[in-house]
């Protein structure tokens, strides 16, 4: 099945791009997707459409304050938007300025501390390598100075009710610099059914990079080099999919982000490696699935990466007629948006 970019393009209205979250987490709306049936839901009902014995498996990764704004020596303003903090002096971010700066290029953040940067990074140099200059921590001069980076389809800066609300409750690990988005529709009331239900859950930590945002410049989808991200599965979460495998339970990952890790550390028997790694994984219609059974995610940008992914779960037209009947029924979409459970088809 030969695709392009374009057979992943769909007409969206301005408006139905949520612009701020629901009033409560849990009282978005929830599309169910099975085959060619779709059935409109809202999330609270989530809790009945699930089996004691299914794993629920989440990315425990916490948004960190990301975006800056600074100048250049020659008194050029730029936006910087770190991908990822690689250690305690040094990141990768994309910067925004009316010139690409070079190597050796020294920027003030914040009015406060300076950066160098020392080179271009990632799969195709779309990002920049930087390095601290005179201070010690970029973990924490990032908490201090920098400002939440809501998605750029967002029109509002961050406001003090996004500090809570583009995190998810149960975020622990810092290094994100998106949110997976999935997740902000789950609140501690939701957990308590679930877990009286016998549904079990589990974490492993995948910090989303801004590249999530980058879109696909080639025409060619087979042509188009996904960027990567760091992750982690626990020892217990591969445990709790083994057993959950073993006992008939279905693995259902809340988020791509969940997905991408649990099939990049995906057995052929259905279960996980365990210990960090590295992911490029670029899932397209005629990938199979290995280890997640189901999907919770919202709903995704014409043309991007992850509408592909979804496409291949649950089937390509399954994908375009459900988005379709969200358009009209008037979804709202994207980071704040409704949610979709998706189960897997083997329609391609």
């Amino acid at each position: 099945m030969s695709l392009t970019v374009d057979d992943f393009d769909f007409p969206l209205p301005p408006e139905l791009i949520a612009q701020h979250p629901a009033t409560e987490r849990s009282g978005s709306r929830l599309l169910h997707i099975f085959g060619q049936q779709r059935i409109d839901r809202q999330f609270a009902e989530l809790p009945s459409l699930l089996s004691a014995g299914d794993l629920l498996v989440f990315n425990d990764t916490r948004v960190i304050k990301a975006r800056f704004f600074g100048q250049k020596e020659t008194g050029g303003q730029v936006e910087v938007l770190l991908e990822r903090i690689v250690d305690a002096g040094h990141a990768i971010a994309q910067i925004r300025a009316s010139k690409a700066p070079k190597p050796g290029t020294r920027i003030k953040l914040a009015d406060v501390f300076d950066v160098m940067v020392t080179g271009r990074a990632g799969a195709s140099g779309e990002f920049f390598a930087l390095e601290l200059v005179d201070r010690s921590n970029l973990w924490e001069l990032a908490e201090q100075f920098g400002k939440l980076p809501l998605p750029p389809y967002i029109e509002h800066p961050a406001e003090g009710a996004d500090e809570t609300r583009y995190q998810t409750v149960y975020a622990r690990e810092p290094g994100a610099v998106a949110a997976p988005t999935a997740g902000l529709h789950f609140d501690e009331a939701m957990f308590a059914r679930l877990r009286s239900q016998g549904i079990r859950t589990a974490f492993l930590t995948l910090h989303v990079g801004a590249g999530t945002y980058q879109p696909v410049r080639v025409d060619k989808i087979a042509d188009h080099r996904m960027h990567s991200e760091h992750f982690e599965i626990p020892a217990a979460t591969a445990e709790a999919i083994a057993t959950t495998r073993a006992r008939g339970g279905r693995i259902i990952a809340v988020g791509t982000t969940s997905l991408r890790a649990l099939e990049s550390a995906g057995n052929p028997d259905g279960t996980v490696r365990s210990g960090p790694a590295e992911t490029g994984i670029f899932i397209t219609p005629g990938y199979r699935f290995k280890v997640v059974d189901r999907l919770i995610t919202n709903f995704h940008l014409p043309k991007s990466t992850l509408l592909m992914l979804v496409s291949a779960f649950a089937g390509y037209d399954n994908i375009r007629a459900a988005y379709a009947h969200a358009v009209t029924e008037h979804y709202r979409f994207f980071s704040y948006g409704d949610a979709m459970l998706l189960e897997k088809s083997d329609a391609i």
